[in-house]
């Protein structure tokens, strides 16, 4: 019984924890999937130059900054004067909405119209212009401090000024600073980091019509998922219950020890004392320990199991005490017993409850020995009880002690032979036995396995 509850635990324990393995694995995961996700966005119109931006996970809008800026771009070298093209600078917020950090991002800028590009900041910039059916496409570190003669990008020169020209179609890729002194990215959960650009372009118009593309990642930290705490808490649950179910089972393998071994010094005292009884009759020595024995088997078929079990096996054990007050001539004696000489025999019953009366720790201890010789139909003694009145384990000890008077030798008789007892056994159902009891001891013995020395 200890084996098998203990591995039923062990199997409860190592299946809860595969289990809060499995989540906290599939919570992992789930995590990490979704940090390697590129997420993608697209705006345009007004959805990315007002400030009623669309939002979402990630929200960017270009809100151009007031701006009297202006200059005269000849562009057709025509001796052009007046001044036509005026310079705003575009600040590109691009918000993080959420509990999660983005922890990279870059965005496509493509231009509806000619613009021309003076400066940026502070990340690099990927400039793609479409030049004679082919394209053009150059890196640039830093837009604030560039020579235009070390790449292969398209530019003009006004009032000093180099600007890199950008024509409907053209676009730029925007990769966000990581340096110590313009920190883009990562961005934390709802903040907001403000790339930007310097454009000029023909007054009167705005770039409006332009399309940003921007894709990015979020690292999501895996303790912001209840999944995680939801793991850690059955965790932390299934420790807590481990380390009761071991300082329990240890208090119980305790028990069962101190228990095991006072069972051992009780049934050794026990043993010892009917010992000493049975050795008055050599006859009859062992009978006790086989009594309790066959008591033991009859009720385990009956049903009882662990320390009830062994409360009958000591009952059944002392059931013959009363014997240590009657004389040995009369217990040895070969021949027909006087009518005073059994009455003498019979007070052994009354003399063993009177013996085991004060022993309390053994509950019922005295209605063996006080009980085991009523009959069923009420003519035993000493008190002539009848059916369920005499107490179950008198009429399962009587059963015992009757098979094991049969089944040896006696000063008067030899040992019966097994078709006289069986026989003896099934007649006396409902006369001496308990017909139950009966039954029960009939089917042991006729079973070819049977443990009784039969």
């Amino acid at each position: 019984m200890k084996n098998k509850t203990t591995k039923k635990m062990a199997i409860v324990f190592a299946v809860t924890l595969a289990v809060i393995g499995i989540v906290f694995a599939v919570n992992v995961i789930n995590v990490k999937s979704y940090n390697n996700m590129v997420h993608c966005a697209t705006y345009s119109g007004t959805a990315l130059f007002s400030e009623n931006a669309k939002s979402g996970d990630i929200s960017v809008s270009a809100i151009p900054r007031g701006s009297s800026w202006t200059k005269a771009f000849d562009l057709n070298n025509e001796g052009l004067k007046e001044h036509n093209y005026q310079a705003y600078t575009y600040d590109i917020t691009v918000s993080n909405n959420t509990k999660d950090e983005v922890r990279s991002y870059s965005f496509k800028l493509t231009f509806g119209k000619q613009v021309f590009l003076l400066s940026g900041w502070n990340g690099s910039v990927e400039i793609h212009q479409k030049v004679n059916g082919g394209e053009l496409v150059s890196s640039i570190p830093d837009l604030r401090d560039y020579k235009a003669s070390e790449y292969a990008v398209k530019t003009v020169v006004f009032d000093g000024d180099t600007l890199i020209s950008m024509k409907p179609g053209d676009y730029l890729v925007y990769y966000p600073s990581t340096s110590d002194n313009a920190v883009e990215m990562p961005i934390a959960p709802h903040e907001g980091t403000v790339p930007g650009f310097i454009l000029y372009t023909e007054i009167g118009t705005d770039i409006g019509d332009s399309t940003l593309e921007i894709s990015y990642k979020f690292h999501r930290v895996l303790t912001t998922e209840p999944l995680f705490w939801i793991s850690a808490g059955a965790m932390c649950v299934w420790l807590i219950a481990l380390i009761i179910f071991v300082i329990t089972s240890a208090k119980i393998r305790k028990y069962r020890l101190r228990h095991e071994r006072d069972n051992k010094i009780i049934n050794e005292s026990i043993e010892t004392f009917t010992g000493f009884i049975d050795a008055k009759d050599p006859y009859t020595n062992g009978h006790s320990k086989r009594v309790a024995k066959y008591t033991r088997f009859i009720a385990e078929k009956m049903g009882y199991e662990g320390e009830e079990l062994d409360r009958i096996y000591y009952v059944a054990l002392l059931h013959d005490c009363g014997k240590i007050g009657v004389p040995d001539n009369i217990l040895g004696k070969p021949g027909k017993l006087t009518d005073e000489e059994f009455q003498i025999i019979k007070s052994h019953t009354v003399r063993g409850g009177e013996i085991l009366d004060h022993f309390k720790s053994l509950e019922g201890v005295n209605e063996g020995a006080l009980y085991h010789h009523e009959r069923y139909d009420g003519k035993g003694y000493p008190k002539g009880l009848a059916g369920e009145d005499i107490p179950l384990i008198a009429r399962i000890i009587c059963v015992a002690d009757s098979f094991d008077a049969m089944n040896s030798n006696r000063v008067y008789r030899k040992k019966l032979t097994k078709e006289y007892i069986l026989n003896e056994i099934e007649s006396n159902k409902g006369r001496q036995f308990d017909p139950a009891v009966a039954d029960v001891m009939l089917k042991l013995l006729r079973n070819p396995d049977n443990l009784l020395d039969f």
